[in-house]
């Protein structure tokens, strides 16, 4: 496999960039105009002593913002493990760096345009979950990498990566278009990664979970729902936990994403905005199109549905029911369970019903295993896809039972648990497993929904606590707040990072500039003053008390009156998206 250089030196000049390959035996120098933008391969001779140098650790791609072409570059990094021998990376800080040597040429508000397209893209870089490997490729399955034929062992890692989980492929399009330029740049994932020593019976083995965003319809929670006419699905997450022991490894890999067909949930104002299916799709093809492609990556699918069968969420489950069986697909199996019903009053010993209940399944799909002397000695041949409406709390909780249960066959196949031993009797990795299950809960929700996740009492302690119930309410007002007042513009950074909507320098007006209606400006002044008169009659009292029952029922009436409008009216008050229309529901 050709691997990438893993150290550089930024040599900048005010007419070129020169990253030098700081890898040992390299001379590779690329070369960046910043007047043409054109890139080409040099040597270490080239580059003049003139130049400002700093270490970075990788290239992240290139951008055209208003101001014209970025260069965006890893700057600090934190070595997470090893994976097979391979050094895994998590970026941690990043740097946006102008061609332009001055901005003086824009008008005020393209000036203006160009600070905002900034701190969307640095928004993304500084949502916590970048990876990355330069000697070995993150995007791929344990088991897709060992049905790769030899020209694909031949290939690059920008070539060779998992186009749904490669978040800076759109940044990497010019590097990509040049070959000979591959070794400069590597695929960055998003998501989570855990890498953790174990010991278990004095046999030391290492435990890993790494969980891939797809960046095919990213997104937020309320933007972003359900499936486009590709049938890629919203929060799309593909979960592998692997185990090495002794130079063998097993994996087993779980999915999540949105209900696969069209239906979206806008924000409102409301706490929980009502889901709406779109009444004028066909939903079969893009439905279809998931499966069929869900099929032909992972083989047979389970889908568990973990969304409430009552009131508002009960259309989508007899919707996605009604579809799966519309396909007549023998490969596709769906079960339906009522996360919230079964483990209401805090019985959540139930989740095991559903457990037990698609134990044979489990069986039957087995988990991929590599024995100590390089030979497959079995494949997985289906997964389990798991949702509920975010496809966060609930799903974190079932995909962590239904790995526990996988590597405690695979643990006693390698000869770490002795027979009759259970992994929930092992203290010391147990709170290992736990942690980092939560802590993927907490990446994955805070990447989609923008607060940590809810729930993770149970999943760190194996039980629902009161403490628990307090931080979730404490996150759900937070998510109620992000996503109704700044979920927009993040949905805009993600579409802007990812490439779905390009900002073109001769543009004299961005979608930036979306102008409100005054009252849409004026009632939630009128709302605030009319609740601080209530306030203020309250503490100031007239001379009567019916002159002062009389100020309260007038400022309370107008209060709740423009509260009312307001609410009527939430989509117009919300933070929604401006650079790429979203498909528009009924």
């Amino acid at each position: 496999m050709a691997t990438a250089y893993e150290r550089f030196n930024l040599h900048a000049t005010p007419e070129k960039f020169y990253i030098e390959a700081c890898d040992d035996g390299a001379n590779d120098v690329l070369v960046i105009d910043r007047v043409s933008t054109e890139m080409t391969l040099s040597g270490i001779k080239d580059i003049p002593p003139s130049g400002v140098t700093r270490p970075i650790c990788g290239i992240m791609g290139t951008i055209r913002l208003v101001a014209g072409m970025y260069l965006i570059v890893i700057t600090r990094k934190r070595k997470v493990g090893d994976l097979f021998g391979h050094t895994v990376w998590k970026a941690l800080e990043f740097d946006v760096i102008s061609y332009k040597k001055t901005i003086l040429h824009l008008t005020d508000i393209q000036m203006q345009d160009n600070k905002t397209f900034l701190s969307m893209i640095n928004n993304v870089l500084n949502t916590d979950g970048f990876y990355f490997c330069t000697d070995y490729d993150l995007s791929h399955t344990q088991q897709r990498l060992s049905n790769t034929s030899p020209d694909f062992q031949e290939m690059s890692l920008l070539e060779r990566a998992d186009q749904r989980f490669m978040w800076n492929g759109n940044l990497l399009r010019e590097i990509i278009a040049q070959p000979e330029l591959h070794k400069f740049a590597f695929p960055v994932i998003h998501g989570f990664i855990v890498m953790k020593p174990c010991c278990i019976n004095g046999k030391v083995f290492e435990w890993i979970l790494i969980s891939r965003r797809s960046c095919f319809r990213a997104g937020v929670r309320y933007y972003v729902r359900g499936i486009d006419s590709e049938g890629h699905a919203a929060n799309f997450v593909e979960t592998e936990q692997i185990v090495q022991y002794n130079n063998s490894q097993a994996s087993f890999v779980q999915t999540r994403g949105s209900m696969p067909f069209f239906w979206s949930q806008r924000p409102n104002l409301r706490y929980k905005p009502k889901p709406q299916i779109s009444k004028d799709t066909n939903h079969m093809d893009g439905f279809k199109r998931h499966f069929e492609s869900q099929v032909l990556i992972y083989g047979k699918q389970v889908i568990l549905n973990l969304v409430n069968q009552k009131g508002s969420e009960l259309p989508l489950e007899q919707a996605f029911a009604k579809m799966v069986n519309g396909m007549e697909n023998g490969l596709i199996k769906y079960i339906a369970f009522d996360f919230h019903k079964e483990c209401s009053k805090m019985r959540w010993h139930r989740l095991q019903i559903l457990v037990d209940a698609v134990s044979d399944m489990q069986e039957e799909f087995g988990y991929f295993m590599v024995s100590s002397d390089g030979k497959v000695t079995s494949e997985q041949s289906g997964t389990f896809r798991s949702n509920c409406m975010d496809c966060l709390d609930r799903t974190n909780v079932i995909q962590s039972l239904l790995a526990r249960r996988s590597l405690q066959s695979q643990l006693q196949r390698m000869g770490v648990l002795h027979v009759g031993q259970k992994i929930e009797e092992q203290a010391d990795f147990e709170k290992i497993y736990k942690n980092a299950w939560a802590d993927n809960a907490n990446a994955c929700a805070k990447q989609y929904a923008g607060t940590g996740a809810l729930k993770t009492d149970f999943t760190r302690t194996g039980k629902r606590t009161h403490w628990g119930l307090v931080m979730d309410g404490w996150n759900s007002m937070i998510r109620y707040y992000k996503n109704n007042f700044s979920d927009g513009f993040r949905q805009d950074s993600i579409d802007l990072f990812l490439g779905n909507y390009t900002v073109d320098e001769t543009e004299s007006l961005t979608p930036l500039h979306v102008q409100k209606d005054y009252k849409f400006l004026l009632l939630p002044v009128i709302m605030v003053v009319a609740f601080s008169m209530c306030i203020i009659c309250l503490l100031m009292a007239g001379d009567t008390w019916t002159e002062t029952l009389a100020y309260l029922l007038f400022w309370g009436m107008a209060s709740a009156l423009t509260a009312a409008v307001i609410v009527v009216n939430g989509r117009e008050f919300v933070d929604a998206p401006k650079l790429v229309q979203k498909e528009k529901m009924d």
